[in-house]
């Protein structure tokens, strides 16, 4: 078995503070669910009803009407109590609808009725992706009939990969659904080829999860689809675009094919596509692994979209003892918040309360000039350099020196002896350089 990867950089990372590998438990519904009219990097949908209006569960509440934009859909029936402006856990503002639960549901506990998509044209299945508020599940999380559109517009060889890459622990809630849904991400990716008029699939899985990959290309096979298994390296941040993408190509290259372009989805992307055309379900859930040293019980969670994080961690017991630091997303790249009524969103896919001896304090020392950063940067940079020309206000510098060229994996931070915010100084520079 040859097993395909990036030849720089990465760590072998594990925490034990994760919730394990195991199947799904679906969380209470919320009394009180808070739902931003922006959940991803895109543009805000436009909220279509009013303060003290009922809204039935699945119902549009909030309309895209531009680009970048996604439908916002009501996760819970409920009555719509206020409009705030909300701070989402990345740092912009967006309004949201405060909804107390309240009457009955019209999916839920409800028998799924199945359509069938075979018979429609691409731009039906594209519209019906996007009439569902359908985004990627994890950042940047862009409106899936967007990415569609485009591979079908470009008219070139383009081949969709399922990216079934484990390099993360906290990316666990991706397993369980792999796991629990392996039939239905099958389809989901068959309905995204066929509405990007594109006819070659591939799947990409970590090396020790290769049983899993096997599985689901022989359900992608079902439906005509030639898949190619593709088994990709451990080692963090193999999952990244960039990573993905050169490991993908050696496979091309030691194999003598042609993938073209390469448009990775992750399996609960590919889930919610499902969902969307198959079951005429729009986004309303998703799979959340919620866990961290300060909580009792981590588990992977079936979270309503607007849920509170507060609840979620309460559903696994709560606080063994309070934490010093809660992070949205995986504790390598993700958000602090300070608050436990964020919303989980249609990005949120793990929930890390961290205490002080997990994060090894806040304490931030001086560099000590040991070079670890440099050696686990995937891009090959100088996050040491990069980050004292931060300091400095030289950006110019930095952007020469390559900061563009930072993706954000934060390997460089968390190898640091001396606790430098490297990955969050090297952003500013990336910023600052862009703006130069």
């Amino acid at each position: 078995m040859k097993i395909y990867g990036f030849v720089r950089g990465g760590l072998d990372y594990d925490d034990d503070s994760a919730p394990a590998r195991s199947r799904s438990s679906i969380a209470f519904l919320p009394a009180l669910s808070v739902i931003p009219m922006i959940q991803h990097e895109g543009a805000a949908a436009r909220p279509v009803v009013a303060i003290g209006d009922y809204v039935e569960e699945g119902m549009v509440i909030g309309r895209a009407e531009s680009k970048g934009a996604a439908n916002v859909h009501a996760p819970v029936p409920g009555r719509v109590l206020r409009s705030v402006l909300w701070r989402m856990s990345d740092g912009r503002t967006s309004e949201a609808l405060v909804v107390r639960l309240g009457g009955g549901f019209a999916k839920l506990g409800k028998r799924k009725e199945l359509f069938s998509w075979n018979g429609l044209a691409p731009s039906d299945l594209q519209r019906l992706i996007a009439e569902r508020g359908v985004t990627q599940l994890e950042n940047p999380g862009r409106p899936v009939a967007e990415i569609v559109a485009a591979v079908r517009a470009a008219a070139r060889k383009t081949t969709v990969v399922a990216t079934l890459v484990f390099d993360d622990p906290w990316l666990v809630a991706d397993w369980a659904v792999s796991e629990e849904r392996t039939d239905d991400i099958a389809e989901g990716l068959a309905i995204v080829i066929k509405a990007a008029g594109s006819a070659v699939a591939a799947v990409a899985v970590s090396a020790r999860d290769r049983q899993l990959g096997a599985r689901l290309v022989s359900s992608i096979e079902r439906f005509g689809i030639s898949a190619h298994l593709v088994t990709v390296r451990d080692r963090y941040p193999q999952r990244n675009s960039r990573e993905l993408d050169y490991s993908l190509r050696l496979f091309e290259k030691k194999n003598g094919i042609e993938f073209g372009a390469i448009v990775p989805f992750s399996p609960s992307t590919l889930a919610a596509v499902y969902d969307a055309v198959r079951a005429n379900v729009p986004l309303l859930e998703r799979y959340v692994a919620v866990g961290g040293s300060a909580v009792k019980r981590p588990a992977v969670l079936r979270l309503r979209i607007g849920a509170r994080i507060g609840d979620a961690i309460a559903e696994c017991g709560g606080f063994l003892e309070e934490p010093r630091r809660i992070v949205v997303g995986s504790p390598l790249t993700g958000s602090a918040v300070s608050d436990l009524d964020v919303p989980v969103t249609k990005t949120t896919f793990a929930v890390a309360a961290l205490t002080d001896c997990q994060i090894r304090g806040s304490v931030v020392r001086a560099c000590i000039n040991c070079g670890s950063c440099r050696r686990v940067c995937p891009v090959g940079l100088d996050p040491e350099r990069l980050h004292k020309l931060a300091l400095l206000g030289l950006y110019e510098q930095a952007k020469s020196d390559g900061a563009l060229s930072c993706h954000g994996c934060g390997c460089c931070a968390t190898v640091c002896p001396s606790r430098l915010p490297l990955r969050a100084t090297i952003a500013l520079c990336a910023a600052n350089g862009r703006r130069a």
